[in-house]
């Protein structure tokens, strides 16, 4: 079993469950129970201000919960009114990964930052984002995901300056 001081402080938690909603706004289908399970986070560092509402985890930050794994530089989650409003990823680059459930593989992603805004439920990826579900690809400087339109912009519309890149490979047909 794996143990960790950070999820011994329920405010702490309460701060980092956000950070899992990052992956879990990935625009392709993830495994629900993911939600259920604990969350562990590892860092080389934490600084965490009740008063400003702000908490800065540094150094090869990791968070784990069930399939979702999320590795940054540093990550950013600040508090308004006693709620997450934002959290920020940075990272050389950030990277996430969770299991699409249903024998789909893993779903990935990087980018350079990641914001995600709880109250819109936005998850903005800037800088060489990309998402990749098997050799399915979704790629451009910037991607936006609108978790409760269920709309994903990238490139100009998403007020990026790249062109959108898109592979999408046939299915394999079953040989008899």
């Amino acid at each position: 079993m794996k143990s960790n001081s950070t999820t011994s402080n329920p405010r702490i938690l309460d701060r980092l469950l956000p950070l899992l909603l990052l992956t879990l706004a990935c625009p392709l289908a993830a495994l629900e129970s993911d939600r259920e399970q604990p969350v562990y986070v590892e860092a080389d560092g934490a600084d965490i201000n009740d008063r400003t509402g702000v908490s800065v985890y540094t150094g090869n930050v990791v968070v784990t919960q069930g399939s979702i794994k999320l590795n940054a530089d540093k990550v950013t989650v600040t508090q308004k009114e006693g709620e997450t409003d934002h959290l920020q990823a940075e990272g050389a680059p950030v990277r996430f990964e969770q299991d699409a459930g249903g024998g789909k593989g893993l779903i990935k992603g990087k980018a350079r930052k990641a914001d995600y805004y709880m109250n819109s439920e936005i998850l903005h990826m800037n800088g060489d984002a990309v998402m990749v579900q098997g050799k399915d690809t979704f790629s451009s400087d910037r991607i936006v995901y609108d978790r409760v339109k269920g709309q994903v912009k990238a490139g100009a519309t998403a007020k990026g300056k790249q062109r959108v890149r898109i592979s999408i490979q046939p299915k394999q047909s079953e040989k008899k």
